[in-house]
């Protein structure tokens, strides 16, 4: 097959009608269909994993409902290109539908510039983004768009997609695709529509004749030959993330380095990283070595100052040292085990020494009462119950097998050896 047009760009849904997932959204008595029935778009964030309809939604959107439609990719636009759109927007009355792609990458101030166009109706916002709005796109803006969650395609979708792009393949080039197996397709594709037709479209490439027998021996053996072709345009996004913080919690600083490479190079938002490695500072280490929290945390605001390409230097000597950093999950499992334990005896009563007692009313009723305040004790330290009676002497909190946790283990159990088992 020779074609100059990608498959996945070729077979991109023209309509409703044609488009593949995303039932809850775009099914025929759907909220957001009848909305956009109406005639009404509001300005909304379309947020999912990548590959799953939110570009081709977005212009299936402004297709019907026949609004002059702008497209900009936060990647390569700036303010300038925001405010020629929006002078544009000015002179037309029929509210032009503005599609920006990948908007968690716009900074405050190009997202500030868009605020007062999307607030006064002069543009319908459609965003598209991979990464939690809540902590990309700025509350201002948020609070104007609707956030429609787009899910990863499920295999009777990636089944449709496989016929669509068989039928199309024996219509145009005389190619019969025997599908023999599917597994490895569906694991390679990871619910990613552009990663399923790029598979399909190298594996007939590859082969260059008009019956192809595809199998889970033939996808993998295809696919590793070709793995490059899906690092370069960013579609291993989630499998290299993987390996980058796997490499971090495996204390290996030379895999954790190639890894954020491949990121790098591939374009990946340094947010992104950072805020991956603040988790881990906490989740992995924690009081091991609680620094690793301080200095993820200097990483992700320096590199937010920085910018591409000297930030990668930043990025890079935080990987090492969280990589290089001794490890301990237990803040990680004292907040589940804290949780669990809600679960399955509910919300229990503060004790009525701890409570707060700001009115003489509570005063009477025994707030407050027989609290001691433990600075008033030698050591700064005084024994008394801090848990409700059901829980007492549960410990959450398991200081782990590290020299600093060692230290904490020592100390909890000087000071709480009649009520803790330390």
């Amino acid at each position: 097959m020779s074609q100059t047009i990608p498959l996945a760009e070729t077979l991109r849904p023209q309509s409703y009608d044609d488009y593949i997932g995303q039932e809850h959204l775009v099914g025929k008595n759907s909220l957001l269909r009848k909305v956009i029935a109406t005639g009404i778009i509001p300005s909304m964030i379309l947020w999912g994993p990548p590959g799953v309809g939110k570009t081709t939604l977005a212009y299936i959107i402004a297709g019907s409902v026949q609004k002059p439609f702008y497209t900009l990719s936060a990647i390569n636009s700036g303010v300038k290109d925001i405010r020629d759109i929006i002078t544009k927007a000015k002179a037309d009355k029929n509210s032009p539908v503005l599609f920006i792609d990948e908007i968690h990458r716009f900074n405050k101030s190009q997202q500030d510039s868009l605020l007062s166009a999307v607030e006064k109706g002069i543009v319908i916002l459609i965003g598209a983004t991979t990464a939690n709005p809540s902590f990309e796109v700025i509350s201002p803006l948020l609070s104007r768009c609707q956030v429609y969650i787009l899910k990863p395609l499920d295999e009777s979708h990636l089944m449709s997609l496989i016929n669509k792009a068989s039928l199309y393949l024996k219509e145009t080039n005389n190619t019969d695709l025997r599908f023999k197996e599917t597994e490895a397709l569906f694991a390679v594709s990871g619910g990613d529509a552009r990663k399923l037709y790029n598979a399909i479209e190298i594996i007939v490439n590859s082969e260059n004749k008009p019956g192809i027998d595809i199998t889970n021996d033939k996808v993998l053996e295809v696919i590793q030959k070709n793995l490059a072709l899906y690092d370069k345009s960013g579609e291993q996004h989630y499998d290299v993330i993987s390996a980058f913080i796997k490499s971090l919690r495996g204390s290996d600083p030379n895999a954790a380095v190639y890894w954020l490479a491949r990121m790098v190079q591939g374009g990946e938002d340094p947010k992104f990283i950072a805020r991956r490695m603040l988790i881990l500072a906490s989740e992995d280490i924690g009081n091991a070595n609680p620094n690793a929290l301080l200095l993820a945390n200097n990483c992700f605001q320096a590199i937010d100052v920085i910018g591409y390409p000297e930030c990668e230097l930043i990025l890079s000597q935080t990987a090492i040292y969280l990589a290089c950093s001794p490890k301990s999950n237990a803040s990680y499992l004292a907040i589940k085990k804290a949780h669990a334990s809600i679960e399955k005896l509910g919300s229990q009563a503060v004790p009525l020494h701890l409570r707060n007692a700001p009115t003489g009313l509570m005063k009477q009723l025994g707030y407050g009462k027989n609290y001691k305040y433990a600075h008033d004790f030698e050591g700064n330290f005084t024994e008394q119950e801090f848990l409700p009676v059901k829980l007492r002497g549960s410990v959450f909190y398991e200081p782990q097998d590290n020299a600093r946790e060692k230290d904490i283990r020592s100390y909890l159990k000087k000071i709480w050896e009649k009520i803790y088992n330390y």
